[in-house]
């Protein structure tokens, strides 16, 4: 009788990925088209999605706002990306993450940048213009006096606003060179 079972064993072997790992792949598709859900009609128009039918599918889960239909909707978008390779969205997908970290670790380097430029004064100006020669001198000057007089009678930091919008306009123009 062993070798009956033994047998039968032999036939019905799976060599296949398991339920569990296809159910994870279908729950990863099903996340990745949440986050194409999530997007505007300008960042999806980056991504390469070739299949006219998912983008309607994306584009009607945006207008669902009932729970159930909404997530059944999201269930259809991993059924739908089952068929497609998810690479290239997945690519695009961090692509756009990559960016829009670098824009945010730039806007941060540019408040510090604007924090130490008041904290040091009047001599801020020459840690600009180190940066960019091209720097208008009395501008910077102007900004961080104001600033110093608007905090000095507690007033809203419009100086210190105005200062960093012009040190995004030199950065914008003359480049990142810090």
């Amino acid at each position: 009788m062993p070798d009956i079972e033994d047998e039968s064993l032999a036939a019905v072997e799976w060599d296949g990925p398991s339920k569990s790992a296809l159910k994870r792949r279908m729950l990863a598709l099903q996340q990745l088209g949440e986050t194409l859900v999530g997007l505007s009609e300008k960042q999806l128009a980056k991504v390469p999605v070739e299949d006219e039918r998912l983008l309607g599918v994306i584009r009607q889960a945006r207008a669902m706002r009932s729970h159930g239909a909404r997530r059944r909707h999201l269930q259809l978008i991993g059924k739908l990306m089952r068929d497609i390779d998810a690479e290239p969205i997945e690519n695009a997908l961090k692509a756009m993450d990559r960016q829009r970290q670098g824009e945010a670790d730039a806007f941060h380097r540019l408040e510090q940048l604007r924090d130490d430029v008041l904290a040091l004064g009047m001599g801020g100006t020459e840690l600009v213009a180190s940066r960019w020669p091209e720097a208008d001198r009395q501008q910077l000057r102007q900004l961080i006096g104001q600033h110093q007089r608007d905090s000095a009678r507690g007033k809203a930091p419009t100086a210190s606003r105005k200062l960093f919008r012009y040190l995004r306009e030199l950065q914008e123009n003359y480049g990142d060179p810090g």
